[in-house]
């Protein structure tokens, strides 16, 4: 029996179609299954988002005692911020379609930046608020909704600094780039979560 000659085989160009297209399918499937948990997720702040309006209409003391409203300004601030991000990460997703990693890195760098900074204004501002989780419906829905919303930043930033050191391995982009899709997707789910979010609770006072 002749063995099989590898170079032979990979130089068939119907093997080499094949192959692309199962990668291909696989990269689908990939996304298809992570759309599919972004959903889920968007289940869950749906759910919190209809418990908070429901108290908020039917609560008779909805503020906690001697609170009279949120302070509107630092938030805003830090929404700017957040939702320009979605900006710098959808040019650093260009950049690396183009072949050219420094300018992703300079825009992915900028990102993760950006949503540490937005961490960093959600931590001052729970430092200087005048309730706590435990005073009222309202504190507790607010640490709810902000902190599982801080957490999927966390999340989005984590992934986006694995994504960065991926891309000092040489060639590691060369067949697709899955982990950079798939980290700018949620980064822009985070994004519009959030602004329903501070609509809500900021806006909606």
């Amino acid at each position: 029996m002749q063995p099989v000659n590898s170079s032979v085989d990979s130089a068939n160009p119907i093997l080499e179609v094949t192959h692309e297209a199962a990668h291909h399918e696989h990269s689908d499937n990939r996304m298809f299954g992570f759309v599919v948990f972004l959903l889920s997720e968007s289940v869950i702040f749906l759910s919190f988002f209809a418990g908070y309006i429901v108290y908020k209409t039917t609560s008779l003391n909805w503020l906690p005692d001697g609170v009279t409203g949120l302070e509107i300004k630092e938030p805003t601030i830090n929404t700017i911020i957040l939702v320009s991000s979605s900006f710098t990460i959808y040019i650093a997703e260009k950049f690396l379609h183009k072949n050219n990693l420094w300018g992703f890195r300079a825009f992915w760098l900028l990102t993760i930046a950006m949503g540490s900074y937005f961490l960093y204004g959600q931590a001052v501002e729970w430092s200087g608020l005048a309730f706590g989780f435990g005073d009222g419906v309202f504190g507790g829905t607010f640490y709810l909704l902000t902190g599982f919303h801080g957490l999927h930043v966390l999340t989005g930033v984590l992934l986006q600094l694995i994504m960065l050191v991926r891309s000092f391995i040489p060639d590691n982009y060369s067949k697709g780039g899955f982990g950079v899709e798939s980290t700018s997707l949620f980064w822009h789910f985070v994004d519009v979560i959030w602004i329903a979010l501070f609509t809500l609770i900021y806006i909606w006072q």
